[in-house]
C-alpha cells in the first residue's frame, strides 16, 4: 500500500476499483478545489433559472430577499468572476436560498448528495466555518461568492491561506494536529468505504504526522501561517493541486 505523501490534501492518485467487482466505487475528491467544483458550483449552477430579458433580474434583483447582496458591480470589483458569471451564480443562489442565506444545514445536504457512500456531515461543518466569515451561523451572497472566487480564480497565495483558514479550526492563527486530524477525518469519513486501496484506520494519523514533518520547521507541535505558506509553495503535491478550475462556471 502507497503510504500517505504527507502533502497539504492527502494522496489523490488511488486507482479505482474494477467494475467486474460488482462494487460502486466512488472517486475521492482529495483536493479542496475539486471538492468546491463538483459540489457547490455544480449546486448552484443547476438551480440558476435561464437568463431572460428581465433588465431587473440581470442587474440582481433583491425584492424576494430578506438579505440584500452588495450591487452587482461592487461584487465584480471584490471577485474575480465577470458580471454574466455573477448573474448566474445569483439566480442559482436566489432559487436555492429565497432568504438570500445558506445555513449549515444546507451545506450538509449539498455534500451528503455528492458523497452518498460516506459521511460528509463533519467536513460540511468545517467547510461552512470557513466560509461564514463573520461567524453568526449564516453565509451571505457575498461570503459566498468571494470564497469561491478565491477558490477558483484566487492566485497561489490567496489559496493557501483559505486553506489554511479552513485547517485552523478556532482561528488562533496557529493549526495544531488535533484540528488537522479532525480535517483528515472528515475527509476519509466523506469519501466512505469504497476506496481502493482500503483506507487503513490509522491512515489519517499517519498523514498528519507527514504533514507535520514538513511544516513544523520549529517542532513546537504547531503550524504557523509561514511555516505553511513557505512549505507549501515548495511542495509539488500540494501545488499541484491548488491547479486553477478557469472553465466550471
Amino acid at each position: 500500500m502507497k503510504a500517505s505523501d504527507g502533502s497539504l490534501l492527502g494522496d489523490p492518485g488511488r486507482i479505482p476499483l474494477s467494475r467486474k467487482e460488482g462494487i460502486k466505487w466512488q472517486r475521492p475528491r482529495l483536493t479542496r478545489q475539486a471538492l468546491m467544483r463538483c459540489c457547490l458550483i455544480k449546486w448552484i449552477l443547476s438551480s440558476a433559472a435561464p437568463q431572460g430579458s428581465d433588465s431587473s433580474d440581470s442587474e440582481l434583483e433583491l425584492s424576494t430577499v430578506r438579505h440584500q447582496p452588495e450591487g452587482l458591480d461592487q461584487l465584480q470589483a471584490l471577485t474575480k468572476f465577470t458580471k454574466k458569471e455573477l448573474q448566474s451564480l445569483y439566480r442559482g443562489f436566489k432559487n436555492e436560498c429565497p432568504t438570500g442565506l445558506v445555513d449549515e444545514e444546507t451545506f450538509k445536504v449539498i455534500y451528503s448528495q455528492f458523497f452518498p457512500q460516506g459521511d460528509a456531515s463533519t467536513y460540511a461543518h468545517f467547510l461552512f466555518n470557513a466560509f461564514d466569515a463573520d461567524g453568526n451561523g449564516a453565509i451571505h451572497f457575498e461570503d459566498f461568492v468571494v470564497g469561491l472566487s478565491i477558490l477558483l480564480r484566487g492566485t497561489v497565495h490567496e489559496k493557501l491561506k483559505w486553506a489554511f483558514n479552513l485547517y485552523d479550526i478556532n482561528k488562533d492563527g496557529y493549526i495544531t494536529k488535533e484540528e488537522m486530524l479532525a480535517i483528515m477525518k472528515s475527509i476519509y469519513d466523506m469519501m466512505g468505504r469504497h476506496t481502493y486501496p482500503i483506507l487503513r484506520e490509522d491512515a489519517p494519523l499517519e498523514h498528519v504526522e507527514r504533514f507535520f514533518q514538513k511544516m513544523d520547521k520549529n517542532q513546537d507541535g504547531v503550524v504557523t501561517i509561514d511555516e505553511f505558506l513557505e512549505t507549501c509553495q515548495k511542495d509539488e503535491n500540494i501545488m499541484s493541486s491548488m491547479q486553477l478550475f478557469e472553465n466550471v462556471i
